[in-house]
């Protein structure tokens, strides 16, 4: 008894220092693993890396950018369902345990044992803290040490937050596959929903994600995704966190994925989308664009971005197509599957309704075509095949450009395509604007190209934006990045300068051949109109704008000189230096359509400053505005809420007035006469008020047009990128104009006809067209009202500019004319 009572003692003792040894051997352990841990206070401040959005004027998306797609949702707005489905398959028990689940480590630990030797990755058995804490703070090194780490570190999480802010962390932090991290920019990235409109089915997939993104592929991994899928199906249910009725139907439901894409999410609006991308790259740098979370609310109207898109597009194949058929892409063999081939050819994927088609039989009267097949999520081309009937009807613009059918429209299809040949294709529409269905009309990708900008010119804030003729085949942004000469597109500016500084529209100039000595070896400029070897002599600035007569400009920019000229341009921001050269009066310089634009806003607004501006405002991550636009001041706009008899708020615009309203409205009713009786008469048919000005330059190889409505502007070149003749006759008017006229009829079809408003002190005075000279009493044949300034009327005799004696001396004026006009040396009478 005595000896059991001693063994007892002993095992007592044993047990008692073996003990002791444990919990020293466990805190030095704690210890050990503990003095190197990272700090877990850094959650608190945690800013994770969340996609910029970036929206249009109606609040429409318009583009994400992101390393990491990535939107941040406090928990409160975080569905029930989804926090569910996120629990039942990662750790049931999150809102039970301290961070640590002893149960789970134990399965972990046996299944390890039973693993052994295998090679098989060992079970983490870790809880949703633990998946924190690696997440944020560790790596994710395969180790007991990081498990311990791992494990000490979300004990601590757990004293220091609240199990909300923790799973808050968890569910926008975790990586689910295609790019997409967090559920909120998962549900958009697989389905194209918020995660409030996710479906039982959804919701569990997403959540069985987080265990092997890419092994659960949608697509590649089908069978398996809908395995996982399920078993989560049956963890909310064995939960009793859904109905069996919700389960059943939500295990039958298909896994159809409907991926969201990267770029521009506005038809048309790529350009736009990607002049924003690089406005806030340079205002902020790439870290803030990718992963800061901003909110960008920009000026794109996407009704009028769509129409801009659709006359722009229409009007460059128009004009290429009347140069003829330039034949196929390419050739294809389209023996055994052309699909799959055709598939690997790539195509142009923002040109709808256009698309790329073999041809696979010919004839006279048809073709049969095949249309190249989509993708699936995972790449593999989709087995439909679709196929459709291109007749002669489709073929009849696609004249040979060589050979001994130049010229001659085709008779047969099989004159123009051939079995194999790469082609565009889409819907054939009839000339009442219906469809047959099957029947497709040949496309070719103009070589020809352009671009429009459209703004408001009050704000100076951008509508609508086209490029190009595509984005996905150059992102080259000929609105913004392409300097071309604007051709008499200039004069506005020229002639503005001129009425700012004592001329009126009825000040004469002589139009007749006129030679400049260049000086310094550079020779004789013999500057020509358009129509060479036609002069109209004696010619009002109203009509030789409206004509735009070259040498009337060139002797209006020698009287008031060049150094004048510069200044406005520059006012106007058209160019930032203009070199005293004559020829920069006729648009010899090289500038942009939106700068272009942004002058003619000035004109069209009343003289006053606008920045042109893609943004009307940027917000951070947390709805604090960091940029607008706007930057008038509202008085008034902060008092007390409530009607206290308070005057009303007022808007204070501080903007620069760059030239006299009277002016402005002096060159914008001579831009009307451009269109009612000038170059561009084709924009007549828009049937409201429109003031523009047409620009072709040299040898025909730029074409432009711009003009405004009293609260719209829109600016338009056309022309090749590599700078070559477009064609004799190929204008400002025939080409440029005719598309801004497609575009404004459109864009104003449901606006009243409103009248450019007439500034105050506009005297209106009835003077006789083509003399600039007053009317008499009922005189009534070429008689127009012109606008005057105060202190100017019509001249009361025959006065030239660019009139001088037989010794070249400048004519003196005569006795009666209005000294006060008359400038020294400048070259003749006003």
């Amino acid at each position: 008894m005595r000896l059991l009572v001693r063994f007892l003692g002993f095992l007592f003792a044993a047990g008692t220092v073996l003990f002791l040894v444990g919990v020293a051997a466990a805190a030095g352990l704690i210890w050990h693993f503990s003095k190197d841990l990272p700090d877990y206070s850094q959650l608190q401040d945690y800013e994770p890396p969340v996609m910029t959005r970036v929206h249009a004027a109606d609040g429409a998306l318009l583009g994400e950018y992101s390393k990491e797609r990535r939107l941040y949702l406090p928990i409160q707005a975080v569905p029930k369902l989804v926090i569910n489905a996120f629990l039942a398959a990662e750790d049931k028990n999150f809102y039970e345990h301290g961070g640590i689940d002893y149960q789970g480590m134990a399965r972990a630990a046996v299944l390890y044992a039973q693993n052994y030797g295998s090679n098989r990755r060992p079970q983490g058995a870790s809880t949703i803290t633990q998946q924190v804490a690696k997440n944020f703070l560790l790596t994710n090194e395969v180790s007991f040490s990081r498990k311990i780490k791992e494990a000490l570190l979300a004990m601590r999480i757990e004293r220091a937050y609240s199990k909300d802010k923790i799973l808050e962390l968890y569910l926008n932090e975790i990586y689910l596959g295609l790019g997409a991290y967090g559920v909120a920019a998962a549900s958009l990235v697989y389905f194209d929903k918020s995660v409030n409109e996710l479906t039982v089915a959804e919701a569990a997939y997403l959540a069985a994600l987080p265990k092997a993104p890419a092994a659960l592929h949608p697509v590649r991994n089908h069978d398996r995704a809908i395995e996982r899928r399920n078993y989560v199906i049956d963890r909310l249910q064995e939960n009793g966190w859904i109905k069996q009725a919700d389960a059943d139907k939500a295990r039958k439901d298909p896994l159809i994925v409907t991926n969201r894409a990267n770029g521009a999410h506005i038809f048309a609006g790529e350009y736009f989308a990607e002049e924003v991308r690089r406005d806030i790259f340079e205002r902020y740098g790439e870290k803030k664009l990718y992963e800061g979370g901003l909110s960008v609310h920009t000026t794109l109207d996407p009704k009028i971005q769509v129409m801009a898109r659709k006359t722009m597009v229409s009007g460059l194949v128009k004009y290429d197509e009347a140069q003829g058929w330039r034949g196929a892409i390419s050739k294809l063999d389209i023996g055994g599957d052309w699909g799959t081939k055709l598939a690997d050819i790539k195509s142009l994927s923002d040109i709808s309704p256009w698309r790329m088609a073999v041809v696979l039989e010919t004839g006279d009267q048809s073709a049969r075509i095949g249309f190249q097949p989509g993708r699936e999520l995972g790449g593999a081309v989709t087995k439909e095949r679709q196929t459709g009937i291109i007749t002669v009807d489709g073929v009849k613009w696609a004249r040979a450009t060589s050979g001994p059918a130049k010229g001659r429209t085709p008779t047969a299809v099989s004159q123009v395509l051939s079995p194999g040949d790469v082609i565009y294709a889409d819907p054939l529409v009839k000339e009442d604007g219906s469809t047959v269905d099957g029947q497709y009309r040949l496309r070719q990708l103009p070589e020809v190209s352009g671009a429009m900008v459209v703004m408001d010119p009050w704000t100076g804030r951008v509508l609508a934006m086209v490029g190009g003729f595509s984005f996905d085949q150059s992102q080259f942004n000929r609105a913004t990045q392409a300097y071309r000469q604007p051709g008499s597109s200039f004069k506005p500016i020229v002639y503005s300068s001129a009425l700012d500084n004592g001329y009126t529209p009825s000040t004469v100039v002589m139009d007749a051949p006129i030679e400049i000595d260049m000086g310094q070896g550079g020779g004789v400029w013999r500057p020509e109109n358009y129509e060479a070897g036609k002069y109209l002599g004696p010619t009002t600035l109203r009509n030789a704008l409206r004509l735009s007569k070259n040498t009337v400009t060139v002797r209006l920019a020698q009287d008031i000189g060049m150094p004048l000229i510069g200044e406005y341009a520059k006012r106007f921001g058209v160019y930032d230096e203009l070199p005293n050269y004559l020829s920069y009066a006729l648009g010899a310089g090289e500038t942009t359509v939106m700068r272009m634009v942004t002058a003619y806003s000035m004109l069209a607004n009343g003289g006053r400053r606008v920045k042109p501006t893609l943004i009307d405002r940027i917000q951070d991550r947390y709805g604090h505005t960091i940029f607008k636009h706007d930057q008038r001041e509202c008085r008034g706009c902060d008092a007390p809420a409530g009607w206290k008899n308070q005057p009303e708020p007022q808007l204070v615009d501080h903007r620069e007035q760059v030239l006299d309203p009277m002016t402005a409205y002096q060159i914008t009713s001579m831009m009307e006469g451009v269109v009612q009786a000038g170059t561009a008469t084709v924009v007549r048919e828009v049937g409201k008020p429109i003031a523009g000005k047409t620009g072709t330059t040299n040898d025909e190889k730029d074409a432009w047009f711009i003009g405004f409505s009293p609260d719209i502007v829109v600016g338009i070149y056309v022309g090749y990128d590599k700078p070559r003749n477009l064609g004799r006759g190929m204008t400002g008017g025939h080409l440029a104009a005719p598309i801004a006229r497609d575009f404004l009829k459109l864009a104003l079809a449901d606006k009243p006809a409103i009248p450019f408003k007439v500034p105050a002190g506009i005297k209106l005075i009835r003077v006789v067209s083509k003399t600039g000279m007053r009317a008499g009493p009922g005189e009534t044949g070429g008689v127009i009202l012109e606008a005057f300034k105060p202190g100017t009327a019509p001249p009361d005799n025959y006065s030239v500019i660019g009139v001088a004696d037989a010794d070249g001396r400048p004519l003196q004026p005569s006795p009666d004319a209005d000294r006060s006009l008359f400038r020294p040396g400048t070259g003749g009478l006003y």
